[in-house]
């Protein structure tokens, strides 16, 4: 779609898409390994008790070892 080696500059090519030209230059950065696993880890507890919600989660996380407070929860 952006072609960089263009001689039109990305600013006009984006431009001309209807894109901004933070989402051209935006590059995703990939998930940490212990965020990967806390996710499993709601997965399965989310899975086992479907009733529990954020505040009981991070307490069954902190008992499992993991240090997360809610709004890490919530945003997982």
């Amino acid at each position: 779609m952006i072609d960089r080696e263009h001689a039109l500059p990305v600013t006009k090519q984006s431009k001309l898409l209807g894109l901004s030209r933070s989402s051209v230059y935006y590059q995703r950065r990939p998930m940490s390994e212990q965020d990967l696993q806390i996710m499993c880890a709601i997965d399965r507890l989310y899975m086992e008790f479907p009733y529990y919600g954020s505040r009981k989660i991070r307490v069954a996380l902190n008992a499992m070892g993991y240090a997360v407070g809610r709004q890490h929860v919530r945003a997982a």
